[in-house]
Protein backbone atom coordinates (compact mmCIF):
# COMPACT_ATOMS: atom_id res chain seq x y z
CA UNK A 1 0.00 0.00 0.00
CA UNK A 2 1.23 3.69 -0.86
CA UNK A 3 1.81 6.22 1.62
CA UNK A 4 -0.91 8.31 0.30
CA UNK A 5 -3.32 5.60 0.26
CA UNK A 6 -2.19 4.86 3.73
CA UNK A 7 -2.68 8.44 4.70
CA UNK A 8 -6.24 8.35 3.01
CA UNK A 9 -7.10 5.14 5.25
CA UNK A 10 -5.94 7.05 8.18
CA UNK A 11 -7.91 9.88 7.50
CA UNK A 12 -10.82 8.00 7.05
CA UNK A 13 -10.31 5.69 9.85
CA UNK A 14 -10.62 8.99 12.32
CA UNK A 15 -13.40 10.10 10.18
CA UNK A 16 -15.39 7.19 11.12
CA UNK A 17 -14.31 7.26 15.09
CA UNK A 18 -15.69 10.81 14.90
CA UNK A 19 -18.48 9.93 13.20
CA UNK A 20 -19.55 6.93 15.81
CA UNK A 21 -18.41 8.37 18.66
CA UNK A 22 -21.96 9.43 20.68
CA UNK A 23 -19.76 12.05 23.03
CA UNK A 24 -18.53 13.73 19.98
CA UNK A 25 -21.94 13.85 18.06
CA UNK A 26 -24.21 14.66 21.57
CA UNK A 27 -22.21 17.56 23.52
CA UNK A 28 -23.34 20.10 20.15
CA UNK A 29 -26.69 18.45 20.42
CA UNK A 30 -26.91 19.28 24.12
CA UNK A 31 -25.69 23.10 23.86
CA UNK A 32 -27.68 23.37 20.69
CA UNK A 33 -30.99 21.95 22.68
CA UNK A 34 -30.02 23.96 25.61
CA UNK A 35 -29.75 27.53 23.94
CA UNK A 36 -33.14 26.15 21.42
CA UNK A 37 -34.51 25.96 25.36
CA UNK A 38 -32.71 29.42 26.21
CA UNK A 39 -35.09 30.82 24.01
CA UNK A 40 -38.56 30.04 25.46
CA UNK A 41 -36.79 30.58 28.69
CA UNK A 42 -35.63 33.60 28.32
CA UNK A 43 -39.11 34.85 26.78
CA UNK A 44 -40.49 33.07 30.05
CA UNK A 45 -38.05 35.16 32.10
CA UNK A 46 -38.59 38.38 30.38
CA UNK A 47 -42.06 38.99 30.10
CA UNK A 48 -43.14 37.52 33.49
CA UNK A 49 -41.69 41.07 34.67
CA UNK A 50 -44.39 42.24 32.69
CA UNK A 51 -46.83 39.90 34.10
CA UNK A 52 -47.67 36.53 35.23
CA UNK A 53 -50.78 36.33 32.43
CA UNK A 54 -48.39 37.57 29.69
CA UNK A 55 -46.74 34.01 30.46
CA UNK A 56 -49.36 32.40 30.64
CA UNK A 57 -50.59 33.95 27.21
CA UNK A 58 -47.20 33.33 25.52
CA UNK A 59 -47.34 29.65 26.89
CA UNK A 60 -50.94 29.01 25.64
CA UNK A 61 -49.85 30.00 22.15
CA UNK A 62 -46.72 27.93 22.30
CA UNK A 63 -48.77 24.46 22.60
CA UNK A 64 -50.28 25.43 19.50
CA UNK A 65 -46.64 26.41 18.41
CA UNK A 66 -45.29 23.26 19.37
CA UNK A 67 -47.47 20.87 17.45
CA UNK A 68 -46.55 22.58 14.60
CA UNK A 69 -43.18 22.19 14.74
CA UNK A 70 -43.61 18.58 15.39
CA UNK A 71 -45.46 18.53 12.33
CA UNK A 72 -42.55 20.05 10.07
CA UNK A 73 -40.39 17.62 11.51
CA UNK A 74 -42.66 14.73 9.84
CA UNK A 75 -40.35 15.84 7.05
CA UNK A 76 -37.29 16.80 8.84
CA UNK A 77 -37.11 13.76 11.05
CA UNK A 78 -38.38 11.25 8.60
CA UNK A 79 -35.43 12.78 5.93
CA UNK A 80 -32.70 12.75 8.67
CA UNK A 81 -33.20 9.08 9.16
CA UNK A 82 -33.26 8.10 5.64
CA UNK A 83 -29.98 10.14 4.74
CA UNK A 84 -28.53 8.86 7.94
CA UNK A 85 -29.05 4.94 5.77
CA UNK A 86 -27.99 6.27 2.81
CA UNK A 87 -24.89 8.04 4.07
CA UNK A 88 -24.05 4.45 6.16
CA UNK A 89 -24.40 2.78 2.97
CA UNK A 90 -22.15 5.09 1.13
CA UNK A 91 -24.24 6.32 -1.06
CA UNK A 92 -24.03 10.37 -1.53
CA UNK A 93 -25.45 10.93 -4.21
CA UNK A 94 -29.14 9.75 -3.10
CA UNK A 95 -28.24 11.25 0.27
CA UNK A 96 -27.91 15.05 -1.55
CA UNK A 97 -30.84 14.65 -3.46
CA UNK A 98 -32.77 13.75 -0.37
CA UNK A 99 -31.74 16.61 1.48
CA UNK A 100 -32.89 18.70 -1.43
CA UNK A 101 -36.33 17.51 -1.02
CA UNK A 102 -36.85 17.62 2.43
CA UNK A 103 -36.17 21.27 2.27
CA UNK A 104 -38.60 22.08 -0.16
CA UNK A 105 -41.00 19.95 0.70
CA UNK A 106 -40.57 21.53 4.61
CA UNK A 107 -41.06 24.54 3.59
CA UNK A 108 -44.46 23.73 1.44
CA UNK A 109 -46.02 22.82 4.52
CA UNK A 110 -44.74 25.54 6.59
CA UNK A 111 -46.14 28.14 4.68
CA UNK A 112 -49.87 26.00 4.42
CA UNK A 113 -49.13 26.01 8.36
CA UNK A 114 -48.30 29.61 8.26
CA UNK A 115 -51.72 30.72 6.87
CA UNK A 116 -53.52 28.67 9.39
CA UNK A 117 -51.88 30.53 12.05
CA UNK A 118 -52.99 33.81 10.72
CA UNK A 119 -56.76 33.13 9.44
CA UNK A 120 -57.79 30.45 12.43
CA UNK A 121 -55.64 31.75 15.31
CA UNK A 122 -58.48 33.09 17.46
CA UNK A 123 -60.52 30.21 17.22
CA UNK A 124 -58.05 27.56 18.18
CA UNK A 125 -56.82 29.72 21.59
CA UNK A 126 -60.85 30.22 22.31
CA UNK A 127 -61.03 26.13 22.33
CA UNK A 128 -58.74 26.27 25.56
CA UNK A 129 -61.19 28.43 27.92
CA UNK A 130 -58.67 31.60 27.78
CA UNK A 131 -60.29 34.20 29.02
CA UNK A 132 -59.56 38.54 28.92
CA UNK A 133 -55.95 39.05 29.20
CA UNK A 134 -54.24 35.94 29.01
CA UNK A 135 -56.24 35.53 25.70
CA UNK A 136 -55.47 38.91 23.97
CA UNK A 137 -51.86 38.13 25.00
CA UNK A 138 -52.10 35.00 23.33
CA UNK A 139 -53.20 36.15 19.90
CA UNK A 140 -50.59 38.65 19.77
CA UNK A 141 -47.68 36.29 20.00
CA UNK A 142 -49.73 33.20 17.87
CA UNK A 143 -50.21 35.86 14.82
CA UNK A 144 -46.70 36.63 14.47
CA UNK A 145 -44.67 33.52 15.60
CA UNK A 146 -47.31 31.15 13.93
CA UNK A 147 -47.49 33.63 10.78
CA UNK A 148 -43.33 33.07 10.37
CA UNK A 149 -43.21 29.20 11.20
CA UNK A 150 -42.62 28.52 7.71
CA UNK A 151 -39.24 30.17 8.90
CA UNK A 152 -38.30 27.24 11.40
CA UNK A 153 -40.21 24.83 8.88
CA UNK A 154 -36.59 25.60 6.61
CA UNK A 155 -34.28 25.54 10.18
CA UNK A 156 -36.00 21.90 10.81
CA UNK A 157 -34.71 20.49 7.37
CA UNK A 158 -31.41 22.29 7.63
CA UNK A 159 -30.46 21.60 11.00
CA UNK A 160 -31.50 18.15 10.50
CA UNK A 161 -29.58 17.13 7.15
CA UNK A 162 -26.45 19.36 8.52
CA UNK A 163 -26.81 17.12 12.14
CA UNK A 164 -26.87 13.68 10.31
CA UNK A 165 -23.83 14.26 7.98
CA UNK A 166 -21.99 14.42 11.91
CA UNK A 167 -21.55 18.33 11.59
CA UNK A 168 -23.40 18.44 15.00
CA UNK A 169 -20.70 21.45 16.59
CA UNK A 170 -21.41 23.56 13.36
CA UNK A 171 -25.11 23.39 14.03
CA UNK A 172 -24.66 24.10 18.02
CA UNK A 173 -22.60 27.39 16.80
CA UNK A 174 -25.42 28.81 14.21
CA UNK A 175 -28.56 28.34 17.17
CA UNK A 176 -25.62 30.35 19.76
CA UNK A 177 -26.02 32.96 17.27
CA UNK A 178 -29.02 32.77 16.41
CA UNK A 179 -29.85 33.32 20.61
CA UNK A 180 -27.41 36.12 20.76
CA UNK A 181 -29.69 37.65 18.10
CA UNK A 182 -33.09 36.73 20.24
CA UNK A 183 -31.96 38.15 23.51
CA UNK A 184 -30.81 41.26 21.87
CA UNK A 185 -33.63 41.43 20.47
CA UNK A 186 -35.63 40.71 23.13
CA UNK A 187 -34.20 43.30 25.12
CA UNK A 188 -34.72 46.11 23.16
CA UNK A 189 -38.82 45.10 21.47
CA UNK A 190 -40.00 43.85 24.80
CA UNK A 191 -39.07 46.52 27.14
CA UNK A 192 -38.67 49.46 24.61
CA UNK A 193 -34.39 50.20 24.93
CA UNK A 194 -32.10 50.94 22.27
CA UNK A 195 -34.34 53.72 21.11
CA UNK A 196 -36.77 51.14 20.17
CA UNK A 197 -40.93 50.85 21.35
CA UNK A 198 -41.73 48.91 24.45
CA UNK A 199 -44.04 46.30 22.74
CA UNK A 200 -44.14 43.61 25.26
CA UNK A 201 -45.69 40.79 24.00
CA UNK A 202 -45.35 41.34 20.37
CA UNK A 203 -42.05 42.66 21.05
CA UNK A 204 -41.11 38.65 22.13
CA UNK A 205 -43.19 37.13 18.33
CA UNK A 206 -40.68 39.83 16.71
CA UNK A 207 -37.61 38.78 18.33
CA UNK A 208 -37.98 34.92 17.61
CA UNK A 209 -39.18 35.33 14.12
CA UNK A 210 -36.53 38.03 13.55
CA UNK A 211 -33.73 35.65 14.74
CA UNK A 212 -34.98 32.48 12.77
CA UNK A 213 -34.44 34.29 9.56
CA UNK A 214 -31.22 35.36 10.42
CA UNK A 215 -30.36 31.89 10.92
CA UNK A 216 -31.89 30.41 7.77
CA UNK A 217 -29.37 32.54 6.01
CA UNK A 218 -26.15 31.06 7.78
CA UNK A 219 -27.62 27.52 8.06
CA UNK A 220 -27.91 27.45 4.07
CA UNK A 221 -24.55 28.85 3.78
CA UNK A 222 -23.13 25.77 6.27
CA UNK A 223 -25.10 23.59 4.23
CA UNK A 224 -22.87 24.05 0.86
CA UNK A 225 -19.64 23.53 2.83
CA UNK A 226 -20.11 20.23 4.84
CA UNK A 227 -21.82 18.10 1.97
CA UNK A 228 -19.48 16.09 -0.16
CA UNK A 229 -21.64 15.80 -3.02
CA UNK A 230 -23.34 19.17 -3.10
CA UNK A 231 -27.07 20.03 -3.73
CA UNK A 232 -27.83 20.96 -7.41
CA UNK A 233 -30.59 23.55 -7.84
CA UNK A 234 -32.53 21.39 -9.84
CA UNK A 235 -32.69 19.40 -6.42
CA UNK A 236 -35.42 21.34 -5.16
CA UNK A 237 -37.91 21.14 -7.46
CA UNK A 238 -37.07 16.87 -8.56
CA UNK A 239 -39.58 15.28 -6.59
CA UNK A 240 -38.90 11.07 -6.33
CA UNK A 241 -41.79 9.15 -5.33
CA UNK A 242 -39.26 6.65 -4.22
CA UNK A 243 -37.42 9.00 -1.60
CA UNK A 244 -40.16 10.50 -0.75
CA UNK A 245 -42.17 7.82 0.24
CA UNK A 246 -39.11 6.37 2.22
CA UNK A 247 -38.78 9.92 4.05
CA UNK A 248 -42.99 10.10 5.11
CA UNK A 249 -42.76 6.62 6.61
CA UNK A 250 -40.54 7.55 8.95
CA UNK A 251 -41.75 11.16 9.17
CA UNK A 252 -45.69 10.64 9.52
CA UNK A 253 -45.59 7.76 12.15
CA UNK A 254 -42.53 9.87 13.89
CA UNK A 255 -44.61 13.20 14.16
CA UNK A 256 -48.33 11.67 14.50
CA UNK A 257 -46.81 10.04 17.63
CA UNK A 258 -45.50 13.61 18.80
CA UNK A 259 -48.91 15.31 18.06
CA UNK A 260 -50.36 12.95 20.17
CA UNK A 261 -48.34 13.96 22.75
CA UNK A 262 -48.45 17.94 22.27
CA UNK A 263 -52.73 17.33 21.87
CA UNK A 264 -52.87 15.47 25.30
CA UNK A 265 -50.68 18.15 26.55
CA UNK A 266 -53.11 20.82 24.93
CA UNK A 267 -55.87 18.60 27.14
CA UNK A 268 -54.09 18.74 30.18
CA UNK A 269 -53.85 22.52 29.86
CA UNK A 270 -57.66 23.05 29.65
CA UNK A 271 -57.73 20.88 32.77
CA UNK A 272 -55.57 23.20 35.02
CA UNK A 273 -57.73 26.19 33.43
CA UNK A 274 -60.41 25.06 35.61
CA UNK A 275 -57.77 25.07 38.52
CA UNK A 276 -57.03 29.09 38.31
CA UNK A 277 -54.48 31.21 37.02
CA UNK A 278 -51.95 30.40 39.27
CA UNK A 279 -51.76 26.92 38.27
CA UNK A 280 -51.37 28.01 34.72
CA UNK A 281 -48.62 29.64 35.51
CA UNK A 282 -47.10 27.43 37.85
CA UNK A 283 -47.65 24.67 35.06
CA UNK A 284 -45.35 27.19 33.12
CA UNK A 285 -42.73 27.39 34.85
CA UNK A 286 -42.10 24.22 36.22
CA UNK A 287 -42.09 23.11 32.68
CA UNK A 288 -39.80 25.53 31.60
CA UNK A 289 -37.70 24.08 34.82
CA UNK A 290 -38.66 20.11 33.79
CA UNK A 291 -37.07 20.75 30.25
CA UNK A 292 -33.48 21.29 31.79
CA UNK A 293 -33.63 17.89 33.42
CA UNK A 294 -34.57 15.43 30.42
CA UNK A 295 -32.54 18.18 27.79
CA UNK A 296 -29.72 15.30 28.32
CA UNK A 297 -31.97 12.35 27.43
CA UNK A 298 -32.56 14.83 24.03
CA UNK A 299 -29.07 15.19 23.07
CA UNK A 300 -28.20 11.43 23.68
CA UNK A 301 -31.54 10.47 21.98
CA UNK A 302 -30.92 12.54 18.68
CA UNK A 303 -27.01 11.34 18.68
CA UNK A 304 -27.70 7.70 19.29
CA UNK A 305 -29.86 7.91 16.23
CA UNK A 306 -27.60 9.01 14.05
CA UNK A 307 -25.21 6.57 14.82
CA UNK A 308 -28.22 4.18 14.70
CA UNK A 309 -29.25 4.75 11.58
CA UNK A 310 -25.58 5.02 9.71
CA UNK A 311 -24.65 1.31 11.28
CA UNK A 312 -28.31 0.45 9.86
CA UNK A 313 -27.11 1.43 6.57
CA UNK A 314 -23.95 -0.05 7.04
CA UNK A 315 -25.36 -3.69 7.77
CA UNK A 316 -24.15 -3.48 11.69
CA UNK A 317 -27.24 -4.85 13.20
CA UNK A 318 -25.17 -5.65 16.54
CA UNK A 319 -23.10 -2.64 17.15
CA UNK A 320 -26.61 -0.61 16.39
CA UNK A 321 -28.21 -3.03 19.57
CA UNK A 322 -25.50 -2.35 22.22
CA UNK A 323 -25.05 1.35 21.54
CA UNK A 324 -28.98 1.86 22.06
CA UNK A 325 -27.81 0.25 25.41
CA UNK A 326 -24.92 1.90 26.68
CA UNK A 327 -26.85 5.06 25.66
CA UNK A 328 -29.77 4.48 28.18
CA UNK A 329 -27.40 4.22 30.84
CA UNK A 330 -25.22 7.64 29.85
CA UNK A 331 -28.93 9.04 29.80
CA UNK A 332 -30.50 7.49 33.18
CA UNK A 333 -27.38 8.55 35.68
CA UNK A 334 -27.29 12.66 33.76
CA UNK A 335 -31.29 12.49 34.16
CA UNK A 336 -30.64 11.59 37.84
CA UNK A 337 -27.82 14.10 38.92
CA UNK A 338 -30.19 16.60 37.23
CA UNK A 339 -33.48 15.49 38.92
CA UNK A 340 -31.24 16.00 42.25
CA UNK A 341 -30.33 19.59 41.29
CA UNK A 342 -33.51 20.51 40.53
CA UNK A 343 -35.19 18.99 43.83
CA UNK A 344 -32.40 20.76 45.85
CA UNK A 345 -32.70 24.35 44.37
CA UNK A 346 -36.71 23.52 43.18
CA UNK A 347 -38.21 27.03 45.27
CA UNK A 348 -34.81 29.54 44.22
CA UNK A 349 -35.37 28.32 40.65
CA UNK A 350 -39.20 28.65 40.74
CA UNK A 351 -38.43 32.53 42.17
CA UNK A 352 -36.67 32.97 39.21
CA UNK A 353 -39.95 33.43 37.42
CA UNK A 354 -42.15 35.06 39.68
CA UNK A 355 -42.78 36.74 43.41
CA UNK A 356 -46.16 34.99 43.52
CA UNK A 357 -45.50 32.38 46.49
CA UNK A 358 -48.73 30.27 45.69
CA UNK A 359 -46.89 30.37 42.24
CA UNK A 360 -43.41 28.85 43.72
CA UNK A 361 -45.15 26.41 46.40
CA UNK A 362 -47.13 24.74 43.53
CA UNK A 363 -44.41 24.68 41.03
CA UNK A 364 -41.76 23.57 43.96
CA UNK A 365 -44.26 20.52 44.83
CA UNK A 366 -44.97 19.48 41.19
CA UNK A 367 -40.93 19.54 40.77
CA UNK A 368 -40.52 16.68 43.34
CA UNK A 369 -42.68 14.07 41.52
CA UNK A 370 -39.55 14.65 38.30
CA UNK A 371 -38.13 11.62 39.80
CA UNK A 372 -41.04 9.91 38.61
CA UNK A 373 -41.31 11.49 35.56
CA UNK A 374 -38.11 11.76 34.25
CA UNK A 375 -36.70 8.56 34.84
CA UNK A 376 -39.43 7.02 32.44
CA UNK A 377 -39.11 9.63 29.82
CA UNK A 378 -35.84 9.47 29.10
CA UNK A 379 -35.49 5.57 28.70
CA UNK A 380 -38.34 6.55 26.65
CA UNK A 381 -36.54 9.16 24.32
CA UNK A 382 -33.18 7.08 23.70
CA UNK A 383 -35.16 3.59 22.94
CA UNK A 384 -38.29 5.92 20.62
CA UNK A 385 -35.21 7.66 18.67
CA UNK A 386 -33.42 4.33 18.31
CA UNK A 387 -36.72 2.12 16.92
CA UNK A 388 -37.01 5.35 14.29
CA UNK A 389 -33.80 5.51 13.17
CA UNK A 390 -33.80 1.65 12.55
CA UNK A 391 -37.28 2.32 10.14
CA UNK A 392 -39.23 1.01 12.93
CA UNK A 393 -41.41 4.25 13.37
CA UNK A 394 -45.02 2.79 13.61
CA UNK A 395 -44.55 0.59 16.64
CA UNK A 396 -43.74 3.49 18.88
CA UNK A 397 -47.23 5.16 17.29
CA UNK A 398 -49.62 2.64 17.89
CA UNK A 399 -48.15 1.91 21.18
CA UNK A 400 -48.54 6.02 21.84
CA UNK A 401 -51.94 5.77 21.24
CA UNK A 402 -52.96 3.25 23.99
CA UNK A 403 -50.59 4.58 26.55
CA UNK A 404 -51.19 8.29 25.56
CA UNK A 405 -55.19 8.57 24.36
CA UNK A 406 -56.34 5.19 26.49
CA UNK A 407 -54.51 5.83 29.72
CA UNK A 408 -52.27 9.05 30.08
CA UNK A 409 -55.91 11.20 29.76
CA UNK A 410 -58.48 9.48 31.77
CA UNK A 411 -55.69 9.00 34.55
CA UNK A 412 -55.63 12.81 34.18
CA UNK A 413 -58.87 13.41 34.89
CA UNK A 414 -59.20 11.11 37.36
CA UNK A 415 -56.63 12.29 39.35
CA UNK A 416 -57.33 16.27 38.94
CA UNK A 417 -61.02 15.96 38.65
CA UNK A 418 -61.99 13.37 41.41
CA UNK A 419 -58.98 12.55 43.85
CA UNK A 420 -58.49 16.40 43.55
CA UNK A 421 -54.80 16.51 43.15
CA UNK A 422 -54.54 19.35 40.75
CA UNK A 423 -51.23 20.53 39.47
CA UNK A 424 -49.61 17.11 40.94
CA UNK A 425 -52.25 15.11 39.02
CA UNK A 426 -51.22 15.80 35.46
CA UNK A 427 -47.73 15.31 36.23
CA UNK A 428 -48.66 11.84 37.37
CA UNK A 429 -50.38 10.80 34.37
CA UNK A 430 -47.75 12.01 32.02
CA UNK A 431 -45.30 9.59 34.42
CA UNK A 432 -47.23 6.80 33.93
CA UNK A 433 -47.63 7.39 30.20
CA UNK A 434 -43.79 7.55 30.36
CA UNK A 435 -43.19 4.22 32.03
CA UNK A 436 -45.48 2.76 30.32
CA UNK A 437 -44.16 3.09 27.18
CA UNK A 438 -40.41 2.68 28.32
CA UNK A 439 -41.15 -0.78 29.74
CA UNK A 440 -42.81 -1.40 25.99
CA UNK A 441 -39.86 0.11 24.20
CA UNK A 442 -37.64 -1.83 25.98
CA UNK A 443 -38.85 -5.56 25.31
CA UNK A 444 -39.31 -4.36 21.55
CA UNK A 445 -35.31 -3.05 21.35
CA UNK A 446 -34.53 -6.12 23.11
CA UNK A 447 -36.92 -8.89 20.57
CA UNK A 448 -34.61 -7.07 17.43
CA UNK A 449 -37.82 -7.31 15.55
CA UNK A 450 -36.55 -3.31 14.32
CA UNK A 451 -33.85 -5.30 12.00
CA UNK A 452 -36.48 -5.93 9.13
CA UNK A 453 -37.09 -2.51 8.77
CA UNK A 454 -33.66 -0.93 7.33
CA UNK A 455 -34.82 1.67 5.48
CA UNK A 456 -31.32 1.22 2.74
CA UNK A 457 -31.68 -2.97 2.25
CA UNK A 458 -28.20 -5.00 1.22
CA UNK A 459 -29.06 -5.16 -1.97
CA UNK A 460 -27.94 -1.38 -2.24
CA UNK A 461 -25.00 -1.44 0.30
Amino acid sequence: MTTDNTKLLNVNIRKEKKEFNLFYLTWPIFLELFLFMLMGIVDTLMLSKISDNAVSGVGAANQFLHIAILILEVIGNGASIVIAQYIGSRRLVEASRISAIAVTLNLIVGLIISIGFITMGHHLLTTLNLQGEILENAKKYLNIVGGGIFLQAIINSLAAIIRVHGYTKQAMLVSLGMNVIHIIANYALIFGHFGMPALGVEGAAISSVLSRGLAIIVFFWLLYRIMEVRIEFKHYFTFSKAFISKILSVGIPAALEQVMYQTCQIIFLFYITFLGDASMAAKQYAGNISMFIYLFAFAIGIGTSIIVGRFIGAGRQDDAYRRVWKSVIYASIATLVMIVLVIVFRYPLMSMFTESQEIIKLGANVLLLSVVLETGRTINIILVNSLRASGDAKFPLWVGMFTMIGMSLPLGYWFVFHLDLGLAGIWLAIAADEWARAVIMSIRWKSRKWENHALVTPSEH
